[in-house]
């Protein structure tokens, strides 16, 4: 039903309204691609990353060495000493869990290093979309990188060598801008 709103609405009041927008797009996988400092971040939040799993597999494997090592005492065990060992590992497990939800979660460790690392970045090209915009009348620009499908887009309304000029990364060699 709202769908069919908007519709009725742009037929009736907003054909004179769209046309008169300007639109582009750009594609900033692309252009954060050509970014030096973004390729650094990236590095090192892969080091960091790795370095996290690494410490997550260790701790995995520790507890799967004490399951083992019960599995194979477990004859030898009293009652009370195979309940201390299973409440030990399953503490570790508990361990574990917790670690990976502290690094790995929504607001952990990785989620707080990356947003260090990228957001400087992503707000400069932020910036530089911002200044193409109103450079070129632009209303809307698109981001072809994220999760809008666009199924054509017209090369004559591709911003991004604009935003790589605004950023200072073009190719001074690049002639064909319209």
């Amino acid at each position: 039903m709202r769908v069919y709103f908007i519709t009725i609405f742009f037929l009736i009041f907003g054909l004179n309204f769209v046309h008169a927008q300007r639109f582009g797009y750009i594609d900033t996988d692309f252009i954060l691609n050509k970014m030096p400092e973004y390729g650094k971040a990236q590095e090192e939040i892969n080091q960091l990353s790795g370095a996290w799993e690494k410490e997550i597999q260790e701790m995995a494997k520790k507890i799967e060495s004490m399951y083992s090592d019960l599995q194979a005492e477990q004859v030898l065990l009293t009652d009370q000493m195979k309940k201390e060992r299973t409440a030990s590992i399953q503490k570790k497990e508990a361990e574990l869990k917790e670690y990976q939800k502290k690094v790995f979660g929504f607001g952990g460790l990785f989620f707080l290093k990356k947003q260090e690392l990228i957001k400087p970045i992503q707000d400069k090209v932020w910036d530089a979309v911002d200044k193409v915009a109103k450079q070129n009348n632009l209303a809307i620009v698109f981001d072809k990188a994220g999760e809008l499908v666009m199924i054509y887009t017209d090369p004559r309304h591709d911003y991004t060598d604009f935003v790589l000029d605004e950023l200072g990364l073009g190719d001074p060699n690049d002639k064909i801008k319209n």
